[in-house]
């Protein structure tokens, strides 16, 4: 009987639920792509992203933060920048590109490893299910923003005129200091609220407008294609950047909060924030920014995601040898 019993054991096949290729082992996921090059495209891809765009970003930042002590009349990109280029010189533009660095890596390299590796558990066979890569861009940007916020605030607050802080060090070193490590993440349900519903438009709209493209021209040759991408990732970028604005906004004044005379909350409700700023600039204060947001975001997105699929191509060909 025990004779028996060990070929019989050794010939079980296994579960039908299991799914060896979602190993994050030494053998590749889906794309023919380890886990670990996954990371180091999406790495690749949010510094280039951020880096070159940063200047809009600064703008942003500036233009959302004006009416955080007073009521003041609307300033358009082109006052903003003027301000900028007069008080402090084009130096100006990249006061936080730093703390930018030193975050957009590592938080890219989550985003996008989270996102494919979501986005093959949830697929189950159908790789063009929009609602899967809505739902792979959520889980994405819950996870990644957890890396990224602390940063994006050190980044934001640097960004301001008038910046009391000389570096990213200093920066860090007061906060903790003067307000504790909280105060790191004081905007991280703000930026997860927001950022859940961006995510989800920006994926779903970039892989069906890629689709849709690659379709349309099916036999492109790579330099085709990266066009594809760029044109698909830069609607999907502008569009949901357009529409998360004005929760944008909060996060800017609950991240700046304190510092240059902006307003201090007492707690980082979204509804508090909102009512502060209706209050004293109107509802047109929950759209301050966008312009020069949704002109970061749309060649943002397209310098990302083109970036990514070429990083990805080149991993694809390395594995292949």
């Amino acid at each position: 009987m025990a004779t028996d019993a060990s070929p019989q054991l050794r010939s079980v096949p296994p579960p039908s639920d299991f799914h060896p290729e979602i190993s994050l082992s030494q053998s590749p996921t889906h794309d023919g792509l380890h886990f670990w090059q996954f990371m180091i495209a999406g790495s690749i891809a949010g510094t280039v992203e951020h880096m070159a765009m940063f200047p809009l970003d600064t703008l942003k930042t500036r233009m959302q933060a004006l009416g955080a002590s007073c009521s003041v009349q609307p300033v358009s990109v082109r006052q903003a920048l003027g301000s900028i280029l007069k008080l402090e010189g084009p130096p100006g533009l990249y006061r936080g590109i730093a703390a930018m660095g030193l975050g957009a890596g590592p938080a890219h390299a989550v985003y996008f490893s989270v996102y494919e590796l979501s986005k093959q558990v949830l697929s189950r066979g159908d790789p063009n299910n929009s609602m899967v890569h809505a739902a792979s861009g959520v889980v994405a940007t819950v996870t990644s923003d957890a890396v990224f916020t602390p940063m994006d605030m050190v980044k934001q607050r640097l960004q301001l005129k008038n910046s009391p802080y000389k570096g990213v060090a200093e920066c860090v070193r007061r906060v903790v200091m003067e307000e504790g490590i909280g105060a790191f993440y004081a905007s991280y349900r703000t930026t997860v609220i927001m950022n859940a519903p961006f995510t989800a438009v920006h994926f779903a709209t970039y892989e069906a407008a890629k689709r849709e493209l690659m379709e349309v021209s099916p036999d492109t040759a790579n330099d085709e294609r990266l066009v594809i991408h760029a044109t698909a990732g830069a609607g999907a970028g502008a569009l949901a950047a357009a529409l998360t604005t004005p929760l944008d906004v909060v996060k800017t004044q609950l991240q700046c909060q304190g510092v240059c005379g902006c307003d201090k909350f007492s707690s980082s409700s979204i509804g508090n924030v909102i009512e502060t700023i209706v209050k004293k600039d109107g509802y047109r204060g929950l759209m301050r920014g966008w312009i020069p947001r949704t002109l970061f975001h749309a060649p943002a997105a397209a310098i990302c995601w083109s970036t990514y699929e070429a990083s990805k191509s080149f991993f694809q060909q390395l594995n292949s040898r």
